[in-house]
């Protein structure tokens, strides 16, 4: 019976652990979108800047 209370005591930490996170994610998220409202993707500058660079194929390690 005891295990059973500290399983779900267990799980309700989590779930508040998790949802947490997930607050404070967002906050990140909203504060880094009110800094740079446009962010550095396919048609942002941050993209721009390094399309003119060739892409370096690997060579695959040797065992």
């Amino acid at each position: 019976m005891l295990e059973i209370e500290y399983h779900k005591a267990r799980a309700a930490q989590l779930i508040r652990e998790a949802e947490q996170e997930r607050l404070a994610r967002s906050v990140t998220r909203a504060r880094r979108t009110a800094r740079d409202p446009q962010p550095a993707g396919h048609d942002g500058m941050g993209a721009e800047s390094h399309t003119d660079r060739p892409h370096r194929h690997r060579l695959p390690r040797a065992a």
